[in-house]
């Protein structure tokens, strides 16, 4: 079963999302769709298990977590979904047509439940927060898959759209132009910080 959970997620980290398909995975596999079928019942089942594959990637210590102030746990477990999913950037829009729900993730949430619980936030808090960083960190997730298909979102690219635009209909953004081409990651950090910033005054209200 690993190795071909294995196969499918290299065929999305190589072709993207849309091209995993029982039929392309059983070419992969140099076997026949009928072998595939004994294992998953559908393309569905078998994008979930990919999704919870690259899941089961993130990484972090769980006691090293629960000697650092939460604020700063919460930041650490969030770059670890994101650089899981910058490894895979293909991987962030299979989720767009079905929720993760496979074993790894579930033992995500639960780690990072307890997280948000210890440090104070009341079990309905921490379920909404789980839920809103999540599908932050997957939001640009997604964005890194489009930045690995196309050019779309280069800095500089972006740079040059704006070099280009009259200053009549347009002054600021002329005017604060440098400050728009920054990287994916560096408005992910910036993201961030404005989501803790936040959950201070939910913990401190």
């Amino acid at each position: 079963m690993d190795s071909i959970v294995d196969a499918a997620l290299r065929i999305v980290d190589e072709e993207g999302g849309e091209a995993l398909s029982m039929r392309a995975l059983a070419r992969r596999l140099d076997s026949g769709t009928a072998t595939l079928y004994r294992h998953f019942e559908n393309r569905t089942e078998l994008v979930a298990y990919v999704v919870d594959r690259v899941f089961g990637e993130v990484e972090f210590d769980d006691e090293e977590l629960a000697e650092l102030p939460w604020q700063r746990a919460c930041t650490v477990t969030s770059r670890a979904l994101f650089d899981a999913m910058r490894r895979h950037p293909n991987v962030a829009a299979l989720l767009t047509d079905q929720l993760p729900v496979g074993p790894k993730v579930f033992m995500l949430r639960e780690r990072t439940l307890a997280l948000f619980v210890n440090a104070g936030f009341s079990p309905v808090e921490a379920a909404r927060i789980y839920t809103t960083v999540g599908r932050y960190v997957l939001g640009f997730a997604t964005q890194l898959g489009v930045e690995h298909r196309s050019r779309s979102t280069d800095p500089a690219l972006l740079m040059r759209l704006v070099q280009g635009l009259d200053l009549a209909d347009f002054p600021m953004t002329l005017a604060i132009g440098n400050a728009l081409a920054v990287s994916i990651e560096d408005d992910f950090e910036f993201g961030l910080g404005l989501l803790v910033t936040g959950l201070e005054h939910l913990h401190d209200r």
